[in-house]
């Protein structure tokens, strides 16, 4: 037992390296009875044997499947073949790149339609080896290379596997040679059963097919890689051409021929296969056949809205019929009506015929080689439905009947309204004529629900929108008004860069100031976006703007939501046809221009813009209004009692100020004269009470110290700082325009001398100018400021600030050290100069100057600036400036104005250090 276990593992070594070395070569020192002995072990004990020797025993059971150790005894092995996209080298062989199919996936679809078909070999397999494990049929042909599997049981036991030699008989020892060759295996089995039986008695026989043969066809005509081929023997025609990779792109899909002994056996359109699955014309191959593959013939195109858009191939006299079956039929999308067939006609010229494919008539017409049927999309346009846009709960198109009003699509304000939804202004958007020119009816959500029989409860018309706003509006600081309608595409463009940035500013000012945003998920965010998109969307008739992104404060709100309501009114004014636009301004919470709805009167218009202010002057407001008079026109004004309109007096009344508006009417609302809301001025430091005050209008600074209790002892007057918020601005912007001023200046001095400028010491100046934070000081005298000629009235965030008594001089500039030194009565400005190590070479001495405490700014006299105390008197808290000689750079006066307005802005900041 031992040695017998020895010659197994032998065995197998020489398996295992005739696999490695060569699969498809026979070893000629292992013969047939080995391996017989070898598979005859349980698959147990074989797996056991190739694991004590660490052999992989799936490797050998794949290498004894194919066939790779001579189980065959006619045929060679089956070829290993490449699927289309495999490249060849110049003998033949297959160069596999890897990355060719990568490629391959990541081209862009052009979205023009492919021939059809092609695609079912893109991802043909890369070996197409037998499957052996697959039943028989009953017919098949036994043929030389057949493996036969004899099982003998009964009085005698015994196991066979025999090949049909190539003489096509089948040798059983000690029962003698059989024909079978050209039989059926059915025949074989009975032929073979009844043999056997009839020489060993008492015995019961089973026989199965081992072992399938090869054959060899050869693929010709336009395939991927004719050629010769060895096929298992019950490959068909599918078989053969999946072997050669398929069809290449001038082969015929529909004209593939079988011929035998150069007779034409069977023809095979795989037209049939592909679209209706019928395999019956898929023939079985015999060794020796050929599969021809024809060109392809005549195409017609097929694109638009069917289900399978492509380029399909002809076969005789096809109709559209046929070819509408093969693109899969129409999509329930397509127009079939006014299908469009573009055909060469007989001068080769490209022409234009009208199919209507929902008439049979014209379905059985025949299809010309060249066509291109372009399947047209029905209109994208709904019928009988109605459109809800804005704030609400479920936004989108809803089915309209007759009969139906705004309550029954909105019947509840909670369940169907966002929380912001505005219950006192909504609008429906109606078509009123085939040209689709609109009208806007008004009404009020509250009252449609609340009350159905109220007139807000409007009847609703197929193909009406309603918009509902939001009460959270994102208005820009300047109100587009009528007479800006006509703006151009530049200055739009310009007002929403400057609206952006104010947008931003007022973002960071409240995130600055510590505003809590409320938490919602992203899940809620990204559900609401997407209907808030999808609203708007059904609105303007397209995307929504991603330069704007979708802001969901801002997204329903009426300046947005009305953008293309006003559009379409203002385009569809002609003469005769007056613009059904009216305007508000004023104290309202939302000033702007709005349509002219359908009886609007001042109530309709009021709450159209939000409502009142608190501000608002309720007895008097003003109309102006267009009046045509002969042939001029002129304006009109027309007072309004807001409180009266305000209380429904019935329209019928000659008294009644609910007036009807006309196209570009215009109201004012007026505020409150005196009215003004809270402005705050601070007081900081010596001061008895300092904090922030509130102050009536045309109160002075004077009566807001004497508010404050006056200064303290140790209070420094003449230092004081005063600011104010409108002069930063303005010093903001006078120094953008002296930095661009100043930029064209180096840019012409450079062209008109041949010296060059050092452009990065410019630069670095120039940035340094619009760094300059401003201060918005104004220069006051605090001391006079009983005296009505030195008082100023106070404007909202006026600041000012008293500091404690500062006993320094400072010295700053072109010195050599820059301090600051106690005050001392008895020396000038030049003594505090020498103090602070002298002037440096690039000094201009000559324009000294002085910085007051107060701020402002002392000259000395020519030739009188070191000659006499006198000529500037210093006090605390003064600076000494030394500035800058412009000469000595060689450059333009920038220096000088760009120095002194750092050097003052420098000083300016350091007196309000303690602020």
């Amino acid at each position: 037992m031992n040695k017998q276990f020895l010659n197994l593992l032998s065995i197998l070594m020489v398996i295992v390296l005739s696999f490695t070395v060569n699969a498809a070569q026979i070893p000629s020192n292992i013969t047939p009875q080995q391996i017989e002995q070898f598979k005859r072990l349980p698959e147990a004990q074989q797996r056991a044997l190739a694991q004590s020797m660490g052999i992989d025993f799936n490797m050998i059971q794949m290498q004894m499947g194919t066939g790779g150790f001579g189980q065959k005894a006619a045929g060679p092995a089956d070829q290993e073949v490449y699927p289309r996209g495999t490249e060849f080298d110049e003998f033949g062989n297959p160069v596999m790149d890897f990355g060719l199919e990568q490629k391959e996936e990541e081209e862009e679809d052009d979205g023009k339609p492919k021939p059809f078909g092609y695609d079912i070999f893109a991802n043909a397999p890369q070996t197409f080896a037998p499957i052996m494990d697959i039943a028989a049929p009953e017919n098949y042909i036994v043929g030389p290379g057949d493996g036969i599997s004899i099982q003998i049981f009964g009085k005698e036991n015994d196991e066979r596997d025999l090949y049909v030699s190539r003489q096509g008989q089948l040798v059983i020892p000690k029962l003698g040679a059989f024909q079978v060759s050209g039989l059926t295996f059915a025949e074989v089995k009975k032929v073979l059963t009844h043999e056997i039986k009839s020489k060993i008695l008492g015995v019961d026989v089973v026989i199965t097919l081992a072992e399938l043969k090869s054959i060899r066809v050869f693929i010709a005509g336009d395939a991927y890689k004719p050629g010769p081929y060895y096929l298992s023997a019950l490959s068909s025609i599918t078989h053969a051409l999946f072997a050669a990779g398929g069809i290449n792109e001038i082969g015929s899909l529909r004209n593939i021929q079988l011929k035998r002994s150069g007779k034409l056996v069977s023809t095979l359109d795989l037209y049939d296969l592909l679209i209706n699955g019928d395999s019956s014309k898929d023939a079985m191959l015999k060794s020796g056949d050929v599969v021809f593959v024809a060109p392809v013939g005549d195409r017609v195109t097929v694109d638009g809205e069917v289900k399978r858009p492509a380029i399909y191939e002809l076969n005789g006299q096809e109709t559209f019929a046929s070819v509408v079956k093969m693109a899969g039929g129409l999509l329930p999308s397509a127009y079939p009506s006014s299908t469009v067939v573009e055909r060469f006609n007989k001068n080769n010229l490209r022409t234009i015929v009208n199919v209507d494919l929902a008439d049979k008539k014209q379905l059985e017409k025949p299809v010309v080689a060249g066509d291109v049927v372009q399947v047209m999309k029905t209109s994208a346009q709904f019928d009988q439905s109605v459109t809800i846009v804005g704030a609400v709960s479920r936004p989108g198109k809803y089915q309209w009947s007759s009969g139906q009003r705004v309550s029954d699509l909105l019947p509840n304000i909670h369940s169907y309204m966002l929380e912001d939804a505005d219950l006192n202004y909504s609008i429906i958007v109606r078509e009123k004529d085939i040209g689709r020119n609109i009208e806007v009816l008004q009404f009020g959500l509250f009252n449609a629900i609340s009350n159905p029989l109220s007139n807000d409860n409007i009847e609703l018309q197929a193909q009406d929108k309603i918009l509902v706003f939001s009460m959270h509006e994102k208005q820009n600081p300047d109100v587009i008004t009528l007479d800006s309608l006509a703006m151009s595409e530049e200055d739009y463009a310009l007002a929403k860069k400057e609206q952006a940035k104010l947008d931003y500013e007022d973002r960071m000012f409240w995130l600055e100031f510590g505003e809590i945003e409320p938490e919602v998920t992203i899940d809620e965010v990204d559900e609401t976006l997407k209907l808030a998109e999808k609203s708007m969307e059904e609105l303007i008739g397209g995307k929504v703007d991603e330069e704007n992104g979708i802001n969901e404060i801002g997204l329903f709100s009426r300046q947005r939501m009305l953008a293309p309501v006003i559009k379409k009114l203002q385009n569809q004014a002609a003469a005769g046809q007056p613009i059904q636009l009216i305007e508000v301004v004023g104290a309202v919470k939302y000033p702007g221009i709005y349509p002219l709805a359908k009886n609007n009167r001042v109530t309709s218009l009021l709450f159209a813009s939000g409502g009142l202010l608190e501000s608002a002057y309720l007895h008097k407001a003003e109309i102006t209004r267009n009046h045509v008079e002969g042939h001029k026109a002129k304006k009109i004004s027309i007072d309004v009692n807001l409180q009266k309109a305000l209380e429904n007096t019935p329209a019928d009344n000659l008294d009644s100020q609910n007036i009807l508006l006309r196209s570009k009417d215009r109201l004012n609302v007026h505020v409150i004269p005196a009215w003004q809301e809270n402005h705050i001025v601070e007081l900081r430091g010596e001061f008895l009470f300092p904090g922030k005050y509130t102050i009536q209008r045309g109160e002075t600074l004077s009566q807001l110290i004497n508010r404050a209790g006056g200064y303290t002892d140790f209070a420094y007057v003449q230092g004081s700082v005063f600011s104010r918020e409108k002069l930063k601005q303005l010093e903001l912007q006078n120094l953008i325009k002296l930095s661009e001023s100043l930029r064209m200046e180096i840019a012409s001095k450079s062209l008109s001398t041949q010296k060059g400028m050092d452009y990065n010491l410019v630069n670095k100046l120039l940035a340094d100018l619009t760094r300059v934070a401003p201060v918005g000081r104004l220069v006051i005298d605090l001391d006079n400021i009983e005296s009505k000629e030195h008082d100023i009235l106070l404007d909202n965030g006026d600041i000012l600030y008293v500091p404690t008594l500062n006993n320094s001089v400072n010295v700053i500039g072109q010195v050599q050290v820059a301090t600051s030194h106690l005050f001392n009565k008895d020396m000038n400005a030049y003594d505090y100069v020498t103090l602070s190590g002298g002037i440096r070479q690039q000094a201009d001495i000559e324009r000294l100057y002085v910085i007051k405490a107060n701020g402002r700014v002392e000259i000395p006299e020519p030739n009188g600036w070191f000659a006499s105390n006198e000529s500037v008197k210093l006090s605390p808290g003064d600076t000494v400036v030394v500035p800058l000689d412009s000469e000595y750079m060689d450059s333009l006066k920038l220096w000088a104005t760009g120095t002194q307005i750092i050097y003052q802005a420098a000083v300016a900041i350091a007196a309000i250090a303690g602020i």
